[in-house]
């Protein structure tokens, strides 16, 4: 049980996405979302280059 979802109500989400986007489009939503979260994975462990920096002092006139 995932967060109080149960095996029948993944079965009918499933089914819900499968007659929506057609066995056809599965494999390239898949795709899409595994690089999304490849991304997401990467850019939260990358450090800032501009981390060490001071930040600028802005001069009033």
């Amino acid at each position: 049980m995932i967060g109080g979802i149960g095996m029948p109500e993944l079965i009918i989400i499933l089914v819900i996405i499968l007659v929506i986007f057609g066995a056809g489009k599965l494999p390239e939503i898949g795709a899409g979302l595994g690089k999304g979260i490849t991304n997401f994975k990467k850019a939260s462990k990358e450090v800032p280059e501009d981390k060490d920096k001071e930040p600028e002092q802005i001069e009033k006139e």
